[in-house]
């Protein structure tokens, strides 16, 4: 007897054993998956794309901003309406770990702290998705840029004169899908996580969101006209007469970018999207005959985006720009907003990674 419970009790540590074993062994394939997940997800082809040697870089960088408004009227009267405001240019610094930046940039030409402009723009740039995320909140400094109210009247009285009846609010993402992502590396042109080592292109997909608020104070503008042409016949078309406008977008996009290797370390990137937009819109108009007006319908939208950078691993300095036109029309109304950012920068990488020490 006192063998046969030795026999059990070693064939009971033998199956102790190994569930144990088989316990430990599941561990690892879990933290496999994820992993997998992640280098697919992350997976490029160094004979193209050199991944980046450092973990940490610091940046400055300078940010012009710029923003066009364009109302149209197709009505009885063909008018025409471009506003602006003056460019604005900021600087700071940035500090970054791998793929991620932190910074804080001030405004060049108005260090006024308490002006009503607002606005971001957020972008991750990975090897197979890319997200763009902006929020702008316009002030009230708007320029009126090109006139064309009456073919009888000199249109050039309001150009350049300006104009605080138009408060624009912008806020929305893109998410983008890049095809050949192995191979063609948008961080090598736009965050300098990788170097393009090979001319390369791909195709990509995306979709995005916006909602746009536009609020104009047409009163302020008919009395703008009355001043400077005086009493006369001229008026605006009543589809121009509103006071605000919102909509939303929801879009789908393809487009195709190309990483052009023109010397060692240099790249030049460009890129374009074509979107197709559904636009749902509401708004108020000031004439009676209209009590306001709905647009639904699809429009084409366009991004652009274009780079140059030189980036020997340690020292990187380049430009870059980004560029977001939005339509929407009607019979009587149209309208287009283009605004976008251009980047100029220089950095320096330190903190080799393990695995180039």
């Amino acid at each position: 007897m006192r063998i046969l419970s030795i026999v059990i009790l070693l064939w009971g540590m033998t199956l102790t054993v190994k569930a144990a074993d088989s316990l430990e062994v599941e561990k690892p394939q879990k933290k496999n998956w994820l992993r997998r997940t992640i280098q697919n997800f992350t997976e490029i082809d160094e004979n193209y794309v050199e991944p980046q040697h450092y973990n940490w870089s610091a940046m400055l960088q300078a940010t012009y901003n710029y923003d066009i408004y364009t109302l149209n009227s197709d009505g009885q009267s063909k008018q025409s309406l471009t506003f602006a405001p003056e460019p604005s240019m900021k600087a700071g610094p940035y500090f970054g770990w791998r793929w991620v930046f932190l910074g804080y940039t001030f405004d060049l030409k108005n260090l006024n702290f308490g002006s009503n402009k607002q606005g971001f723009e957020f972008s991750f740039y990975a090897a197979q998705v890319g997200v763009d995320v902006f929020y702008r909140r316009t002030g009230s400094d708007y320029k009126i840029r090109n006139v064309d109210i009456d073919d009888n009247q000199e249109n050039e009285l309001l150009e350049n004169h300006p104009f605080d009846g138009l408060k624009v609010g912008i806020t929305g993402f893109n998410l983008y899908y890049i095809f050949n992502h192995k191979r063609f590396s948008y961080p090598a042109a736009f965050s300098q996580s990788t170097c393009q080592k090979i001319s390369c292109g791909s195709w990509m997909a995306g979709i995005g969101y916006m909602t746009n608020n536009l609020s104009f104070d047409h009163e302020r503008l008919e009395r703008m006209v009355e001043e400077q042409y005086g009493k006369t016949s001229i008026k605006l078309d009543s589809s121009l007469m509103f006071n605000e406008v919102k909509y939303f977008d929801i879009n789908a996009s393809v487009g195709y970018a190309y990483n052009w290797v023109f010397a060692r370390n240099c790249l030049f990137c460009a890129s374009l999207s074509v979107a197709l937009a559904y636009k749902n819109s509401w708004g108020e108009t000031a004439s009676v005959e209209e009590r306001g007006f709905d647009i639904k319908n699809f429009n084409i939208d366009g991004i652009g985006r274009f780079g140059i950078v030189y980036n020997n691993m340690r020292w990187y300095a380049g430009a870059s720009v980004i560029v977001r036109s939005y339509n929407y029309h009607k019979s009587r109304f149209s309208a287009n907003n283009t605004f976008g950012n251009m980047n100029i920068y220089i950095g320096y990488n330190f903190g080799k990674r393990k695995r180039y020490k």
